[in-house]
């Protein structure tokens, strides 16, 4: 499609902008901050609990968010669900920014930041963080070629746009190979820690639990994008696409779902989901708003239909998927007289992400060719 939304009405600055700018601002002073004086000062890190709200939410959700890239995109150029296609290249966008957030977390993470570059020479063939850095390092490139045909239109270099283009298939095939490696892979981390993690979270099914959920938040994520962005740029609705992705994601919660409950019931864990404990609360919560509420919602076609109802069940997706991040990852950290609380530079830097994240959708948005006007119902 060609009818890009119109730019005459779509600007880089507003209110909202100044907002963004701001808290990337304290961001930027936040990583100064940390660079300058290291992890000791600038984070509530230890070696208990060595990983924090950067690895927590910048990469665990970074990447899990960022995953609508590869399920759109097998959609349109895999199984030929070409009514998608407007949404393709803003979906990718989404996660060629969001990995870009993931490997600048990675680097404010690392204790010696200036050697992010040594697990690329400096080969661990039996390491998971190995393969996901590689895969993450490799994804961040297709994603970067799968976007670049928006430049070149820009730029209106026709040769080189046909070249690329000869390559989108093999490029899409590669990104969800990758994406299924390193999505995977993260559940995988988590393997050697069973003694630590909660038996609610701790299976041998983690990798396929973290990929099936990654794919159902990032089809969350993709209808949350479409929604939000329509209402910010003044666009029609894309109702007949974003109702198609939701039934979309209620299947994918369903056999997660599915996968989740069967696996607590053959390990004879599923009684803990109802002891009361602080674990089988915060469990309860994840999965009942986060999966069963949504999928539930998104099943009723009435709901499907409405704007608000998909955004709706959206967030709880969202929600839901960052709860489980969060869970997983920090208990299999804290223990018995273990706290941990992000500094205000941790925040700082999270949210700094976030806000540099959306401002970078925005200039693309405003400057290239990224958006599609959406077809009115009648």
């Amino acid at each position: 499609m060609s009818d890009t939304t119109n730019k005459k009405d779509l600007s880089v600055f507003s209110i909202g902008t100044l907002i963004l700018l701001a808290v990337i601002a304290y961001g930027v002073y936040s990583a100064y901050y940390r660079f300058s004086y290291g992890l000791g000062p600038s984070t509530n890190l230890s070696d208990s609990v060595p990983w924090g709200i950067w690895i927590a939410f910048d990469v665990l959700c970074g990447v899990a968010l960022a995953a609508g890239g590869f399920t759109i995109t097998a959609a349109v150029y895999i199984f030929n669900m070409k009514k998608y296609k407007p949404i393709a290249r803003p979906a990718i966008l989404t996660a060629f920014i969001g990995y870009l957030m993931v490997v600048v977390g990675l680097v404010v993470d690392i204790g010696q930041p200036t050697r992010f570059w040594h697990p690329l020479v400096m080969w661990q063939h039996r390491s998971v963080m190995f393969e996901v850095v590689w895969c993450i390092t490799l994804y961040s490139i297709v994603l970067g070629l799968e976007f670049a045909p928006a430049f070149l239109e820009k730029l209106k270099l026709n040769l080189l746009l046909k070249f690329l283009k000869f390559f989108t298939f093999p490029l899409v095939i590669l990104g969800i190979i990758l994406s299924f490696l390193h999505q995977s892979s993260l559940g995988a981390f988590f393997l050697i820690m069973p003694g630590k993690l909660h038996p609610l979270w701790y299976s041998k099914l983690m990798p396929q639990m973290f990929y099936i959920s990654a794919i159902a938040v990032g089809l969350a994520m993709v209808c949350f994008e479409s929604i939000v962005s329509a209402w910010a740029f003044k666009r029609d609705y894309e109702t007949d696409i974003i109702r198609g992705v939701g039934k979309g994601t209620a299947i994918t919660l369903l056999v997660y779902l599915i996968v989740k409950v069967a696996d607590l019931g053959m390990r004879g864990a599923l009684p803990l989901a109802f002891d009361g404990g602080t674990a089988s609360k915060l469990f309860l919560a994840e999965v009942g708003l986060g999966v069963v509420a949504p999928m539930v919602l998104l099943a009723i076609r009435g709901v499907r239909e409405s704007v608000s109802g998909v955004l709706g069940a959206s967030v709880l997706v969202i929600g839901g998927v960052i709860m489980n991040r969060f869970n997983t990852n920090f208990f299999a950290q804290l223990g018995s007289g273990v706290s941990y609380f992000p500094t205000s530079k941790e925040i700082g830097i999270t949210l700094g992400l976030i806000a540099l994240g959306v401002f970078l959708y925005r200039l693309a948005v405003v400057f290239l060719p990224v958006l599609h006007e959406a077809k009115a119902e009648h």
